[in-house]
């Protein structure tokens, strides 16, 4: 079974149902990916201030972002493999990587879009786990036609299975 670590930066962040929202799109996303074996996903929820301080940090940005990943592995898109990844031997799971979520952009982007916080969160959360599984869109090509193709999927089966709107 997956296991799927959420973190609040800040006691007072909020949105108290994001936990499992995020957990339904992990699995989601795992499930849609054919990732055969059971994985650790790190996420931390934050603020603009939080993932600004992040991004600033890791990335070398000054800007707050909606949602960062920090893939454990070199995965290749679409094709998961177990054995290409870091190992947590005394859980028994191959460790997939860190994920920082903006619940303050999230609500925002939501409002923007005209969509529900939680499909917002969702969407934040597939796109994350991707990146974690080798896929990319930083170029205009195949590669990101395969990312969004891949999102659009995820998000359709939790929109069925959940009615998010």
């Amino acid at each position: 079974m997956h296991e799927i670590l959420i973190y609040r930066a800040r006691r007072k962040l909020g949105f108290p149902q994001a936990a499992g929202t995020i957990r339904r799109a992990v699995r989601a996303v795992l499930k849609v990916q054919a990732v055969d074996a059971d994985c650790i996903v790190n996420v931390t929820l934050t603020d603009d201030t939080g993932i600004w301080r992040v991004n600033l940090e890791q990335r070398n940005i000054d800007a707050p972002t909606d949602v960062l990943s920090f893939p454990m592995n070199e995965l290749q898109e679409g094709a998961f493999n177990a054995e290409d990844c870091e190992y947590d031997y005394d859980a028994d799971k191959c460790l997939l990587g860190d994920v920082v979520i903006n619940l303050e952009r999230c609500e925002k982007q939501a409002k923007e879009y005209g969509h529900s916080f939680d499909r917002e969160l969702s969407y934040l959360t597939v796109h994350s786990i991707l990146h974690l599984l080798g896929y990319d869109h930083t170029d205009e090509g195949p590669r990101k036609r395969a990312m969004r193709s891949r999102e659009k999927i995820v998000i359709a089966e939790l929109e069925n299975k959940y009615g998010l709107k």
